[in-house]
């Protein structure tokens, strides 16, 4: 069995996921550098012959929708089109993030692009340092180093610091799993209500806490359960279900329509209604789509389903599977894929050969063999993303969204 060296001081182990975080974002935002020349004025950017600077390139796409939510809400009337079917409009975003941009802003005095992007990266230094504390113990301190590092150099990990909620999603989503392990059932609980105002996950969340809860429950001889506690444990199973219905009881409530967000969702989608399962379904189809989409599911499940995925544990294995489930089944696939697949962080320990329960993998030798090519690949997908996805490109066709 191979040596499991003793975990480095707190203090310490959160300095160096530091500086791995703040060598990866250094790396986007060179990306960024090299690609906004390329980036032609437009309404995204502030308007046409106005020069695009770093700020207002980090405020593309979905950061248009959620600058005009920090200065003027909510409407309390959907728009309708002569065909009845309700417009795009913001109550298709949650407003966590617009909302502390808003705050941000009246504080400071700056500008949404400004704002949102430095809240972003704020969330994101959070988010990597949770997620190097929930896998050390169960990885070892090399392995949590690495792992995120890779995720913080992911293709589409741009998004962690431009105007979009990934960053904190991550932050709350990492921060959650971290409760749960901790058996912080109240703390966890808070984090979901916070989760249902930022990001549609907390539902294969909610599949997590199951899980997490029946196993305490199955340890209850040798660890005996209070009152309290299985009252503390409901709550934060309560607590996903209010998440996951939350936003579109708010939409509901204030626009009186109790289909106000899956109709404003819809109006993103190639149907006239949100269909389960059908997007994906009809995308299988594809040439260009199919094989991925059928194979991906496929090769995440026998990533997580082997003894090479033990250290994960029961939470983090049920997330990947929880979550990519879910994505299936509510997701309309396009190029928005790459940035969904943000949350499924765990499988970084199983490219890196770090699951295993002896821990075989988690020497340095070993970890950077399979570390360094995939940060290049890595870094090279993040040029690629930020180029021909985040890029906008004017055309009466429209581009394709990151």
């Amino acid at each position: 069995m191979t040596e499991v060296r003793p975990l480095r001081p707190r203090r310490v182990f959160i300095g160096w996921v530091l500086a791995a975080y703040a060598l990866a974002r250094v790396v986007s935002t060179t990306i960024l550098l090299l690609v906004l020349p390329h980036q032609v004025p437009s309404s995204m950017t502030g308007g046409d012959g106005v020069p695009v600077t770093y700020f207002s390139f980090t405020a593309l796409w979905d950061g248009e929708w959620y600058g005009r939510i920090a200065e003027d809400g909510y409407p309390e009337v959907l728009p309708v089109s002569d065909s009845g079917r309700v417009g795009q409009n913001p109550w298709a975003f949650y407003p966590l993030f617009p909302l502390l941009s808003r705050l941000l802003m009246a504080v400071t005095g700056l500008g949404f692009p400004t704002v949102a992007s430095t809240i972003a990266l704020l969330c994101g230094v959070g988010a990597a340092v949770l997620m190097g504390l929930l896998l050390r113990e169960r990885i070892g301190d090399p392995a949590a180093y690495l792992v995120v590092a890779l995720w913080a150099s992911f293709p589409a990990s741009v998004t962690l610091q431009l105007a979009y909620t990934e960053s904190l999603a991550m932050l709350l989503l990492v921060g959650y799993l971290h409760a749960l392990s901790r058996e912080r059932w109240l703390v966890a609980t808070a984090v979901a209500l916070l989760i249902g105002l930022s990001r549609p996950i907390a539902v294969p969340l909610g599949l997590v806490t199951l899980v997490v809860v029946v196993m305490r429950w199955r340890r209850r001889r040798e660890r005996p359960i209070s009152t309290g506690t299985y009252a503390s444990m409901l709550a934060s199973l309560v607590g996903c279900g209010v998440a996951g219905l939350l936003w579109p009881a708010i939409a509901w409530w204030r626009t009186g329509s109790s289909s106000a967000y899956t109709d404003t969702m819809a109006a993103w989608r190639s149907y006239d209604t949100v269909e389960l399962f059908v997007p994906w379904i009809d995308r299988v189809h594809d040439p260009t789509w199919g094989p991925w989409l059928v194979g991906g599911p496929i090769v995440i499940l026998l990533m997580v389903a082997g003894p090479w995925a033990r250290n994960l544990g029961a939470d983090l294995r049920t997330w990947t599977l929880g979550y990519t489930f879910y994505l299936i089944a509510t997701l309309d696939p396009f190029t928005s894929i790459f940035r969904y697949l943000i949350p499924l962080f765990p499988l970084l320990v199983v490219v890196l050969g770090a699951g295993w329960a002896d821990r075989r993998g988690n020497t340095w030798r070993r970890l950077l063999w399979r570390f360094v090519p995939l940060l290049l690949v890595f870094v090279g997908g993040q040029y690629w993303w930020t180029d021909e996805l985040w890029r906008y490109v004017p055309s009466p066709t429209g581009d394709y969204p990151p």
